[in-house]
């Protein structure tokens, strides 16, 4: 039993991704008789980014696309995982085919963020405009929340 838990409504790390197409990899390659069978408490959507991201490590699938599309085609149960079909879950099959394909390089490098500009505001609210929310996560950690 291997635990690669992330929080719920987020997008897991590429390199957790990694992680798990590995290990799912080698132990399905170890012995002709061993199964993989996934589990996650929470939004089925993450496991349907895992195993789209397997579909495409494993070659099963030639792109990213083909990897979401027969993904959506082939789950067992419709109503037991569902398709993956948030733009970031869409965005992360997408980095982690150019990983593979070597057009995306990973930065091993700290990045910091300086400031967030919005262009154009949205009218959110009757008078106009709109109070923007951020949190900022690092290592899964929040580490700034702003002022609501």
């Amino acid at each position: 039993v291997l635990d690669f838990g992330w929080p719920d409504l987020h997008t897991p790390a590429l390199e957790k991704i990694c992680s798990i197409c590995k290990a799912m990899d080698t132990w399905l390659n170890a012995a002709a008789h061993n199964v993989v069978v996934l589990h996650n408490k929470g939004n089925r959507g993450r496991l349907g980014v895992v195993v789209a991201a397997y579909m495409h490590y494993s070659n099963i699938s030639a792109s990213a696309d083909q990897a979401l599309d027969r993904f959506a085609m082939k789950r067992f149960y419709e109503d037991k995982v569902v398709p993956v079909g948030q733009p970031s879950q869409k965005r992360y099959i997408h980095y982690f085919s150019g990983l593979l394909s070597g057009t995306i390089k990973m930065n091993n490098k700290p990045l910091f963020l300086h400031h967030v500009i919005m262009h154009g505001i949205p009218n959110f609210e009757s008078k106009g405009g709109c109070r923007p929310f951020l949190k900022i996560y690092q290592a899964m950690q929040p580490v700034y929340t702003s002022g609501i």
